[in-house]
């Protein structure tokens, strides 16, 4: 987990499908999960509107060098950081050396997870329910921790929740669970930051064919219809996602703070 995306034989679609326009030039973007699906479409999207990018990501070196490949193809400086974002000293560290490199920090998207189908509630162990939430949420608290005395007037934070928090998933309770949590963190840290400029919003993607559900993260019946059930009936791609991140990102969203847009397939839910 969370997989490898070059291992795949049907490859996620990552390509940005517009030109850039300078909505971050000079910005400087730590995208955490950046290696491979929504988070790989996310940092070259960054790139090509000019940020600089630095990646977070477990141990999945070749999707991870394949990102930076496609960054600095779009002209950008990289970063890559290979590592648990569940521990806090590696997110200290990792932030102390996009600091130490750039000097600055603008944009933070937490988007790493992980996900395991269970059909049973006593089927989930207590070791996998606390590196559920270690990854999916704890590893928010400890980045934007780690951030915050860098983040000035003008910065953005974005947070990848899920649809699941919002319909549920009776195989997905401790990762439908975190969810719940990261939208919860998500409001309630924008009205802790906004008075000091800095807006927080989130992205709740609905199924998206990334490396996260063939490589464990569905059961075998769910990945054989997987996104079928959306209205649009089918699953998204992670570059039909990553603009959402941009638009929170930019300055195209400066009056939005606490907010959860859902590129979903048409899933209509409690916003």
């Amino acid at each position: 987990m969370p997989g490898h995306e070059s291992k795949m034989a049907d490859k996620p679609q990552w390509q940005p499908r517009y030109p850039g326009s300078g909505r971050l030039d000079g910005k400087v973007a730590i995208v955490t999960g950046g290696d491979s699906g929504i988070g790989r479409a996310t940092a070259v999207l960054f790139a090509r509107e000019g940020a600089r990018v630095a990646i977070a990501y477990l141990e999945e070196h070749d999707d991870a060098n394949r990102t930076r490949e496609l960054c600095e193809a779009e002209g950008a400086e990289v970063l890559l950081s290979a590592g648990d974002l569940g521990d806090p000293r590696h997110c200290d560290g990792f932030v102390r050396a996009v600091m130490d490199r750039w000097g600055r920090l603008d944009v933070l998207v937490n988007n790493a997870g992980e996900q395991h189908p269970d059909q049973a509630i006593e089927d989930i162990t207590a070791e996998q329910l606390q590196r559920t939430f270690q990854t999916n949420i704890f590893s928010m608290f400890y980045m934007v921790q780690a951030a915050r005395p860098y983040l000035k007037s003008g910065a953005a934070i974005v947070n990848c929740t899920s649809i699941t928090m919002y319909k549920g998933s009776k195989e997905l309770l401790d990762y439908s669970s975190t969810k719940g949590a990261i939208t919860a963190f998500t409001r309630s840290l924008s009205e802790n930051l906004v008075e000091d400029g800095i807006r927080v919003n989130a992205v709740a993607p609905g199924p998206i064919w990334t490396p996260l559900n063939p490589f464990g993260g569905s059961s075998k019946e769910k990945m054989e219809h997987f996104g079928e059930n959306t209205p649009m009936g089918r699953p998204g791609q992670p570059n039909e996602v990553a603009p959402a991140f941009l638009f929170l990102a930019c300055e195209d969203s400066s009056y939005m703070s606490g907010q959860v847009l859902h590129p979903n397939g048409g899933t209509v839910v409690n916003g």
